[in-house]
């Protein structure tokens, strides 16, 4: 606080005492009161005023400093009103009780709320998982029928199986520090689960897979990871050009790696391309192909954050889109 700002507010009791001072002179003078003397008197109330102003701006500000230091340094800031001593006068102890009472009643309700979102996340979870066995006894059934409608089923519940999969990951960005687990892990099997995991909508889109130096070691959620991929493989599927081709390849880049995932499918026009990680934008190509949620690379760049792990999309519309994977190395994970 400044003493403009302190005088600012003190403006109307300041001048309330300059009039009062004014009118006692104009008294005194009319009572034949000798004019040193009145003079004298002006300069001694005036010199009291300013000494108590000074004070009363020196407190205040002393005051603000240290109740601004106890919120700098507090991580839960909303906790504010309970880390704080009401010393001043009755105003400023009724003022922070009232304070007090409205912040408690501010965290009753933040924690009805997580306690309501952590049980909307569990029931989540669960659901994913029971709905997995209807699902795996409707793949059963599908053995049975002909080739052509097996051909259509396997690839309708191949893509309710990956709405099912991206449900579960946006519940788990919620508790990323539960979910997620960092371990070396081998970038060629994290590649090759993906591509398993959706076997049939790359075979039933006649996407053909190229893979390419992919000897390397990660420090990653496996899990996380295979999912991210997945997305990704959906999207180029999705998004196809004639004669399809995915090519997914790694290089070194200093102690990191970087894995690289490009297609030759119809790209994304480039005046789109800052915000393909928004969530719910799905662009002009996702509204001519439908079936879009605009939720896939939301989650990917949500899941890549908790990772650590960079990721960069680069596109020439109707030519290719790459997508570029740079995985930490371990030292900076251990800081996290």
């Amino acid at each position: 606080m400044t003493f403009r700002e302190f005088l600012s507010d003190k403006i109307g009791r300041i001048m309330l005492w300059l009039a009062g001072t004014g009118a006692a002179a104009l008294f005194l003078a009319a009572t034949g009161t000798q004019d040193g003397v009145i003079v004298i008197l002006l300069l001694f109330l005036l010199l009291i005023g300013s000494v108590v102003q000074t004070v009363d701006f020196l407190r205040q500000r002393s005051r603000i400093a240290e109740l601004e230091s106890i919120l700098e340094n507090l991580e839960q800031k909303y906790l504010f009103t309970e880390c704080i001593s009401s010393s001043g006068g009755i105003y400023e102890r009724r003022l922070f009780d009232l304070t007090r009472r409205a912040g408690q009643a501010m965290i009753s309700a933040v924690s009805d709320a997580e306690s309501a979102q952590r049980e909307y996340r569990e029931y989540v979870e669960s659901w994913v998982h029971e709905i997995k066995a209807p699902l795996t006894a409707a793949r059963l059934l599908c053995r049975q029928l002909d080739g052509n409608i097996r051909r259509k089923m396997d690839y309708e519940l191949a893509r309710i199986e990956a709405h099912i999969e991206r449900a579960l990951f946006y519940a788990r960005t919620e508790t990323p520090d539960r979910d997620c687990v960092i371990r070396q892990a081998a970038l060629s099997e994290i590649v090759f689960q993906a591509i398993e995991n959706h076997r049939t909508l790359l075979i039933q889109n006649g996407v053909r897979i190229e893979t390419q130096n992919l000897d390397y070691q990660v420090y990653t959620d496996k899990i996380w990871v295979v999912f991210i991929l997945g997305q990704l493989l959906q999207n180029s599927a999705r998004y196809r050009g004639t004669d399809p081709v995915i090519t997914i390849s790694a290089k070194p880049l200093g102690k990191q790696v970087q894995l690289i995932i490009q297609d030759n499918g119809i790209g994304i026009p480039a005046h789109e391309l800052p915000r393909i990680f928004d969530r719910g934008f799905t662009g002009s190509n996702g509204r001519s192909r439908g079936g879009s949620t605009g939720m896939g690379l939301y989650l990917c760049k949500k899941l890549s954050g908790f990772l650590a792990l960079d990721i960069r999309m680069t596109s020439k519309e109707g030519a290719w889109t790459c997508a570029t994977l740079t995985f930490p190395v371990k030292e900076n994970l251990t800081k996290m």
